[in-house]
C-alpha cells in the first residue's frame, strides 16, 4: 500500500514537473522551447554575439540562468541608434541583474538562428505576435548554455 502511494506520488510529480508553465532557451542551440498552459511550441532564435555567461552589461553575452518575465512592452516604435523596429513589435522584459534584457522581435529576420545580438534573445516577428498571447508577467524563463 505505502509503494503504491510512493509511486502515485512520483508520477503526479513527475507530470506537474512536465507541464511546468515556463520557457526554456538554449543558446547553443538557438532554440526556445515554450510551454504554457498547454500551449507547446519552439522556435529560432539568436541570442547573444558572443559566447559564455553575461559578466557586465554591453558584454554581448545572453545571460543565463532563471528569471522572471517582468514586463511585456510595445517596442514597435523603439529605434536602436538610427535602426527603427529594432526589437519588433513586443519586448518581453526580464528581471535580470542587467538592465535591458528580454524576449524581443527584430528589424532583418535573415538573423534569426544567429549568434548576434547584443545579450536579448531575438525571435521573428510573427513568433513573438504569437508568444505574447501566452506569455505573463511572473513567468519563468529559463536559460541553458
Amino acid at each position: 500500500m505505502i509503494q503504491a502511494i510512493f509511486d502515485l506520488y512520483q508520477q503526479e510529480h513527475a507530470a506537474k514537473k512536465e507541464n511546468k508553465n515556463e520557457i526554456k532557451i538554449y543558446v547553443s542551440e538557438k532554440k526556445m522551447k515554450v510551454n504554457i498552459n498547454g500551449f507547446k511550441k519552439e522556435y529560432s532564435v539568436s541570442t547573444g554575439a558572443l559566447k559564455g555567461q553575461k559578466l557586465f552589461a554591453n558584454d554581448l553575452r545572453t545571460p543565463l540562468g532563471r528569471y522572471k518575465v517582468i514586463k511585456i512592452q510595445d517596442s514597435t516604435k523603439w529605434k536602436f541608434k538610427t535602426t527603427s523596429g529594432a526589437y519588433g513589435p513586443w519586448f518581453i522584459r526580464l528581471k535580470t541583474a542587467w538592465s535591458g534584457i528580454g524576449i524581443h522581435g527584430i528589424h532583418d529576420e535573415n538573423l534569426i538562428g544567429d549568434a548576434n545580438s547584443h545579450g536579448c534573445i531575438r525571435l521573428r516577428n510573427q513568433d513573438i505576435h504569437e508568444l505574447v498571447a501566452h506569455v505573463y508577467k511572473g513567468l519563468e524563463v529559463v536559460i541553458f548554455p
